[in-house]
C-alpha cells in the first residue's frame, strides 16, 4: 500500500467514527485530499495539524494532507479528472492564470503542456513576495538590473515562487536569461548557503505576509542568511518590471509596501511585487464540501494561528482577497455570504482570467 493510499484509508476510517454531535455545517462526513507542497515548506505541516484539529473537534470534514513536489506539480496533477470531485490544492493566483498557456516558449521549461481548466478559488491564504525580490551580499550590486552577467541562484523549477516566478521576472522584466547570466536552480537552503560561502552573487529569498502587512512570516532560508552575520542587501523588482510580466502573461501580480524593519537588516521601506496564495479546487468539487472547507477554516483560523505561522497570516480580509463571482467556487461564495464578509473582497485587486 502506498503512503498516499494509507493516508486516505486512515482518514476514511477516521471520518466514519466521528462523534455524532458536530458543530460544523450539516452534511454527511466527507474526506478531501489536500495537495500541499514538499515536506518542510510549512503548508504540509500546517495542513496536517488542521486535519488533526478537525478530528479532535468532531467535525464532519476530514483532510488527507499529501506531500507534493510543489505548486507547479499541483496544477499539472489537477488536470487529472480523478481529483476533481475529491481534492483541494494549494496554488498561486498566477499559476491558475498561466496554466492554459502551458507549452508556450516562455514557460515550456516549467509547464510543458497546457492545463486548459479554469479552477475555482476557495480562499486566499497568503501574499507571497518571494520570486519578486532578491538579496545579495555585494554592495556593488544595487538593483536587479545589475545582476545581469552575474551568478544568480534560484529555487527548483518545480517551485512556483522560488524557481519559476523569478525566472519569468528576470527574463521578461529585465532581459536576464541563462544565455547572458549564470543561473542555477537548487533548493532554497542550498542557494542560501551558496551566498553565505561566496559561491554565488544574487539569490532569491522570500517571506509571507497579508493585506495589512502587520503579520509576516520569515522563512528558514532568510533566517539562515541572517544567522551567518553577512550584510544583506535587498534587490526589489521595480513596478515597471512587474507590470511587464503581468502584461506579457496575463497575470495579476500586485505591488505592496514592506516597511523598514520587517525583514532582517532591512533599513528602508521597499515596494515589492507579490503573488497571492490560495486554496483552490475544480468546479466539480461538491458545493457542500467547498462550503464546509471555508466555514471550518474561518472558524478555526485564530486557534490554528497560535500553533502554525501560515495559519497565523489568515484573516477575513485575506480569505476573500482577489475573489470574484467568476473565479470563486459557488460553495465558498455561499460560506462567505453567510459569514458576512463577501463584500470585503471589493477592496482588493481581483484575480482575472485572460482570454489566452
Amino acid at each position: 500500500m502506498t503512503v498516499a493510499r494509507f493516508i486516505a484509508v486512515f482518514f476514511a476510517l477516521l471520518a466514519a467514527t466521528l462523534p455524532a454531535k458536530s458543530q460544523s455545517p450539516a452534511g454527511a462526513p466527507a474526506l478531501v485530499t489536500l495537495l500541499s507542497c514538499p515536506l518542510g515548506c510549512g503548508l504540509l505541516e500546517g495542513n496536517t495539524m488542521f486535519s488533526n484539529l478537525l478530528a479532535r473537534k468532531g467535525e464532519n470534514l476530514s483532510i488527507a494532507a499529501q506531500e507534493t513536489p510543489g505548486f507547479i506539480y499541483n496544477i499539472r496533477e489537477m488536470a487529472d479528472s480523478k481529483h476533481w470531485k475529491r481534492s483541494i490544492f494549494g496554488t498561486d493566483d498566477w499559476l491558475i492564470q498561466l496554466a492554459p498557456q502551458g507549452g508556450k516558449p516562455a514557460i515550456k521549461e516549467f509547464l510543458p503542456d497546457p492545463v486548459p481548466i479554469r479552477f475555482k478559488l476557495l480562499h486566499g491564504d497568503a501574499y507571497w513576495p518571494q520570486g519578486k525580490f532578491f538579496v545579495t551580499t555585494n554592495p556593488n550590486i544595487k538593483t536587479l538590473a545589475d545582476a545581469k552577467g552575474k551568478r544568480i541562484s534560484l529555487g527548483l523549477r518545480g517551485q512556483s515562487n522560488w524557481g519559476t516566478a523569478p525566472r519569468l521576472l528576470l527574463e521578461i522584466g529585465y532581459g536576464i536569461t541563462p544565455k547572458n547570466s549564470d543561473i542555477r536552480h537548487m533548493t532554497p537552503s542550498q542557494i542560501t548557503q551558496q551566498l553565505i560561502d561566496g559561491a554565488t552573487d544574487v539569490i532569491v529569498t522570500g517571506f509571507g505576509t497579508e493585506p495589512s502587512g502587520k503579520r509576516n512570516l520569515i522563512p528558514g532560508p532568510l533566517r539562515q542568511l541572517e544567522a551567518s552575520g553577512r550584510k544583506i542587501y535587498y534587490l526589489a523588482a521595480d513596478e515597471a518590471a512587474i507590470q511587464r510580466v503581468n502584461k506579457a502573461l496575463g497575470l495579476t501580480w500586485i505591488m505592496i509596501k514592506v516597511p523598514a524593519g520587517t525583514l532582517p537588516q532591512q533599513d528602508k521601506d521597499m515596494n515589492v511585487g507579490a503573488s497571492r496564495g490560495y486554496k483552490a479546487a475544480h468546479a466539480d468539487l461538491p458545493d457542500d464540501v467547498a462550503y464546509r472547507w471555508v466555514m471550518l477554516t474561518h472558524k478555526y483560523m485564530e486557534e490554528m494561528g497560535k500553533v502554525d505561522g501560515l495559519f497565523g497570516l489568515l484573516s477575513s480580509e485575506l480569505m476573500v482577497d482577489g475573489l470574484t463571482e467568476e473565479n470563486t467556487h459557488p460553495g465558498a461564495i455561499r460560506a462567505f455570504r453567510e459569514l458576512g464578509i463577501w463584500d470585503r473582497r471589493l477592496k482588493s485587486t481581483p484575480v482575472t482570467y485572460s482570454a489566452s
